[in-house]
């Protein structure tokens, strides 16, 4: 049997892989050399599998740079950490000896340097040079990394891996739906899905596909499916006009998982692509992997007519609005919790999330001024000078000082916040220390570092109640699971920032032209099929 890899370039979690046995601390993880396999009962070798990989969503609007100690890289056994999924009795465990190299995942943010992407992706090349060789690669990547002066990260990354694993060995690569697939991703690796929801509620589902496909095509000797379709569409939407929270985009991707399991087919999969950085592979995508041509070319062709097609009528998932219309009809609603999406700052999908221009405006509202004005929580403001006054100031005493725009001012300066704290918390991964400041009726969480706030608990935690606020602001576009079922309305606010919903608004020079909608009288593009060369037919 071949040597295996299994590599995950993480943006969500995956494989929670189980092992017996470290051979050192970046070394591989051993499970018994030998399992029975087969009605005859033959003895068969374990494919050895590796696990590593790299993933951060980045904006090419923010002049936010993203640092190395932002992936929060994880090595050897510790990986196995980042991936609950994957208990000791796991069933995957009996079929693969797993082999972690490094694990690193950012939250959304800017462009990533050139030393921290060269460093992280050194140390993974090293490990896999050091552990291998292997039958099989798992790509677990978002798709959507943007890197100082690089163009394509993850399709330079899988080449750099390609050259230490070989041609031969079997790569699956798992997918954000929100990622980029360049042809060149799509020539070195073998097997390819994402996800099928936007919110990614099916995350972990997908990881586990993606997984399944390729012990599969090992454990049956078919190994590399003989043909994948590539399919370039050119759209660019951002995820808050392709949630499959509603049509079209609920239909097309209900279309996905039955033509994936046709006879003959491996996979199938829709990418929207990333709307917010400037590289000419953003845009929409399908690919179709499996051994029946006919069959994968006509299914990607379908697919992708399906999307085309549908390019009129995206529309965004909530109703939209200017911040002072959104605050004017949340301040009139009888319906509590209100929530407010401060959209174009939205951490989650790559703004620098310290733009202070929504906050500023709801601090000089005169409805909010007053201690009995209508209560509203703002989600959130950096502001680590704040967040040092405000613990030597204590719990219920007053503090004044200023927060946020240190990375992006371009929209408004850092905003004065002059109140009395009312709750201080240590040890979120991401914030690191959370205060709340009272400011008139606005709770307002300062932040020594920046956090997307998705959970009732990241709420609750700080004493906060939202279902009992009239009004919840929170930096981020969609709302997330809990969020979307504790609201009582919602409005997306147009707001600023560095992933702005306006795509007209923002400066593209380097796409591919013409693309929708910022083309809407282009003519309709060619959606033929490209067969794409397997890895070793190159």
């Amino acid at each position: 049997m071949k040597r295996a890899l299994f590599l995950i370039a993480s943006g969500c979690s995956i494989l929670g892989l189980a092992f017996s046995s470290v051979r050192e601390s970046n070394g591989p993880v051993s499970d018994p050399k030998m399992a029975k396999s087969g009605d005859n009962s033959r003895t068969k070798a374990l494919p050895r599998v590796a696990i590593a990989g790299l993933a951060i969503e980045s904006s090419t609007f923010s002049p936010a740079l993203t640092h190395e100690a932002a992936f929060h890289a994880k090595y050897g056994a510790d990986v196995f950490s980042a991936y609950p999924f994957l208990s000791a009795d796991s069933p995957f465990r009996q079929r693969a000896v797993w082999i972690p190299a490094l694990v690193g995942r950012s939250l959304p943010g800017g462009a990533v340097t050139r030393e921290a992407y060269e460093s992280l992706v050194g140390k993974t090349l090293d490990s896999l040079e050091k552990n291998g060789p292997y039958d099989g690669l798992f790509l677990d990547i978002h798709g959507a990394m943007s890197v100082v002066g690089l163009d394509d990260p993850e399709g330079d990354f899988i080449a750099r891996i390609r050259k230490v694993i070989g041609k031969e060995t079997v790569v699956s690569t798992s997918m954000d739906l929100h990622g980029n697939v360049s042809w060149r991703l799509a020539e070195n690796t073998d097997l390819i899905t994402c996800y099928r929801m936007a919110p990614h509620e099916d995350a972990m589902e997908t990881k586990q596909r993606a997984v399944e496909n390729l012990l599969r095509r090992m454990e049956s000797g078919k190994g590399k499916p003989a043909y994948k379709a590539w399919i370039p569409v050119p759209v660019l939407l951002p995820g808050e006009k392709t949630s499959t929270r509603i049509e079209p985009a609920n239909l097309i991707y209900q279309a996905v998982s039955p033509a994936a399991a046709q006879e003959g087919i491996v996979d199938a999969a829709i990418w929207v692509g990333y709307a917010w950085a400037d590289e000419p592979r953003n845009h929409a995508v399908v690919m179709v992997t499996g051994d029946d041509k006919e069959k994968v070319t006509r299914t990607a062709e379908q697919l992708a007519r399906s999307f085309w097609n549908a390019r009129l009528g995206f529309a965004f998932v909530a109703p939209t609005a200017s911040l002072g219309e959104s605050l004017d009809q949340a301040l009139a609603s009888k319906k509590h919790p209100f929530f407010i999406s401060d959209s174009g700052d939205n951490p989650t999908a790559g703004g620098a999330g310290d733009v202070t221009w929504t906050l500023k405006e709801i601090l000089a509202r005169s409805e909010f001024q007053p201690e009995n004005g209508p209560s509203l929580i703002y989600a959130s403001i950096p502001g680590p000078e704040l967040v040092k006054k405000a613990i030597a100031a204590g719990i219920g005493r007053p503090v004044d000082g200023y927060a946020g725009a240190e990375v992006d001012a371009r929209y408004a300066p850092p905003v004065r916040i002059s109140g009395t704290v009312t709750s201080i918390e240590y040890g979120d991964k991401n914030a690191e220390v959370e205060v709340v400041v009272k400011v008139g009726s606005v709770h307002v969480i300062v932040t020594r570092r920046r956090k997307p706030y998705h959970r009732e608990i990241d709420f609750t935690r700080l004493g906060l109640s939202p279902r009992k606020a009239a009004i919840v602001v929170v930096k981020i576009g969609y709302l997330e699971p809990e969020l979307y079922a504790m609201r009582a309305d919602w409005i997306l606010a147009l707001t600023p920032g560095g992933v702005d919903q306006n795509l007209e608004r923002l400066k593209y020079r380097r796409i591919q032209r013409p693309i929708f909608p910022l083309d809407k009288a282009m003519k309709d593009p060619d959606l033929s099929a490209r067969i794409v060369p397997s890895s070793d037919q190159r």
